[in-house]
């Protein structure tokens, strides 16, 4: 055989098989980054409410603001990542576990109350933020001073919400509930004398009380009719979990986490319990 001929068919032979690993290693990576969110390492995504004033906020601009997108920074740079390294995601109540399961984001903080039921699908850190079920009324109403007031008068709460048919049921069950397509329609009708209260977590009506437009007229009653432990949850069995209570641990020692909550809920004069013990959940 000849020699030339030799020398050029192994020299194919080889080509093709580089051209073969090649064109594998440039395909899909059929989750070869471990069901990670993200494939360039200094990236993270971060799942996050958009529509929850002082909680978590995507504004007009494009930025993002609240207590959990404060908590969550905290948490991304002790994991090593930059706020410029941070993809916000929008968490919906309603997809939060899914997100987490298909990978979609590495971790999520978006009042996200910690329950025997999700922590069957997903893991949880924290908690971080203990919050109340409570009302929000008129600054000036003094009718309003225990659940049982809440009698005959108009309760407000979004549609699908379980808050104000828990009023209902044990408290006050001569409230009037009244359901709306969002908080803002519920803040609207409050200040207008339409509706007497407005229920949900106490962060939350805090963080609308404290826009611009509403400050100083509305007040939290201070109920505290449940008990919503918030958690950062992750990915069951994801090593995060216990990254983030370190995060955790280390916002509360350096003051972070007291300026995070008076930034953001300062401006309702809402009286926050203290920073949770991370891994003790108040029943």
């Amino acid at each position: 055989m000849n020699p030339r001929k030799l020398s050029k068919a192994a020299l194919a032979a080889a080509a093709a098989v580089v051209l073969s690993v090649t064109a594998v290693g440039c395909g899909d990576d059929g989750g070869g980054n471990g069901g990670s969110a993200a494939a360039d390492d200094d990236k993270i995504t971060i799942g996050i409410k958009y529509d929850q004033p002082g909680i978590g906020l995507k504004t007009p601009d494009g930025t993002y603001t609240g207590f959990d997108v404060d908590v969550a920074t905290y948490v991304a740079k002790q994991l090593g990542h930059e706020p410029a390294d941070i993809e916000w995601k929008e968490a919906k109540s309603a997809d939060r576990e899914t997100l987490l399961q298909r990978g979609d984001v590495d971790f999520i903080a978006a009042s996200y109350s910690i329950n025997d039921e999700r922590a069957q699908k997903v893991d949880f850190a924290g908690p971080y933020l203990l919050a109340h079920q409570d009302v929000l009324i008129r600054a000036d109403d003094d009718s309003i001073t225990k659940p049982s007031d809440l009698n005959n008068k108009k309760l407000c709460s979004v549609t699908g919400s379980t808050s104000a048919q828990n009023v209902k049921t044990k408290l006050a069950p001569q409230a009037q509930l009244q359901e709306y397509g969002g908080y803002s329609e519920c803040l609207t009708g409050l200040e207008n004398g339409v509706i007497d209260a407005l229920t949900t977590d106490d962060s939350i009506l805090a963080g609308y009380a404290a826009q611009d437009e509403f400050k100083g007229k509305f007040k939290l009653a201070g109920f505290k009719m449940s008990n919503e432990n918030y958690g950062i949850g992750v990915q069951k069995g994801s090593e995060l979990k216990a990254q983030i209570n370190t995060a955790l641990e280390k916002m509360v020692a350096d003051g972070s986490w007291d300026a995070a909550v008076k930034k953001n809920f300062g401006p309702a004069g809402y009286q926050n319990e203290p920073a949770p013990q991370i891994g003790v959940i108040v029943k």
